[in-house]
Formats: C-alpha cells, sequence, structure tokens
C-alpha cells in the first residue's frame, strides 16, 4: 500500500468522524429543539432546561440564554451517544435500530438518571401527554441519528468497493 492511498484512507477515516460528529450534535440539538417547542405548545409537561435548572437556579436559565445553553448542552451529550451508536451499530441497515437507540436512550434519562435531574419529574407523576411526545422526540432523535451514521457507512463502504473494482480494472 502506497503512502498515497494510506494518506486517502485516514482522510476518509476523519471524513467519517467528523460526519458522526456533525451527526450527532445537530440530533441532539435538533431534539431539545423539539422538546422545547413541545413544552412551550403544552405537550410536555417539563422543559429540556431540566438539566440546567436541575443544577443551578440563576435567572439566566428563564430566559433566551438558557434555550440556547440547553440546545447546545444536548447537542454535544449527543455526540457521546452517536459515537456509541457507530461503534456498536453502525452496519446495521434497519430504522429499527435507531427507533431501539431512541427508546433506549429515554428509559436511560427517565429510570436510570432521573436522580441527577430534580427538575426531571418521576414517570408516575408524568402526563400520558407528556410520556408519549417525549418518547416520540427521542425515537426521532434515534432514527436521525440511526439511520444517518448507518447510511454514512454503508456509503463508505459502497465508496471503497468502487475504488477497489477501479484499481482491478
Amino acid at each position: 500500500m502506497s503512502s498515497n492511498e494510506n494518506g486517502q484512507i485516514q482522510q476518509e477515516n476523519q471524513s467519517l468522524i467528523y460526519n458522526v460528529l456533525a451527526i450527532g450534535f445537530v440530533g441532539g440539538a435538533a431534539a431539545s429543539f423539539a422538546g422545547i417547542i413541545a413544552h412551550y405548545v403544552n405537550f410536555m409537561g417539563f422543559s429540556p432546561k431540566f438539566i440546567l435548572t436541575s443544577w443551578s437556579n440563576m435567572t439566566w436559565i428563564d430566559h433566551w440564554l438558557g434555550t440556547v445553553m440547553t440546545i447546545l448542552l444536548f447537542g454535544i451529550l449527543s455526540v457521546g451517544i452517536a459515537f456509541i451508536y457507530y461503534g456498536l451499530f453502525k452496519r446495521m441497515k434497519s430504522i429499527f435500530s435507531g427507533i431501539f437507540l431512541g427508546v433506549v436512550c429515554w428509559a436511560l434519562l427517565v429510570f436510570v438518571l432521573k436522580p441527577m435531574f430534580a427538575d426531571l419529574p418521576t414517570i408516575s407523576k408524568m402526563s400520558a401527554n407528556t410520556i408519549i411526545t417525549s418518547v416520540c422526540i427521542f425515537i426521532l432523535y434515534g432514527l436521525f441519528v440511526g439511520y444517518s451514521i448507518s447510511y454514512d457507512h454503508q456509503e463508505y463502504i459502497r465508496q471503497q468497493k468502487n475504488a477497489e473494482k477501479r484499481k482491478e480494472s
């Protein structure tokens, strides 16, 4: 393998990493924005701002800066989830792996991580609208992250096979 081919492979791997990073950030930011909108129109009883209000009672959290920081924070946290998905499920071709990701993330938040967030209500205190809306937002998030990462990985494999065919001919 020549140094030119090594450089190209390294560049393609970096491209995949940047794509996972971007997919994770956009997915998390979009999902938290959807959650803020859902809370604003009273579809959810809690706001995604619980991630800030649980640990701080500063007044700026209730204003536009708190909304922006919430969206950014969920985007950053989602990058980690995207890399975990990339490492474990990137070869999955079904949309059900993305749905599974969303449901698992919702269950982790509500059942496992709940003690970390005092302003996140327990599931027994959530209304049916809140549960259904939040699960749907998480499913959409999982679909976006899962399907985008799997598609990107499949596209990478397809390009590699095409490059090998060109070398052979």
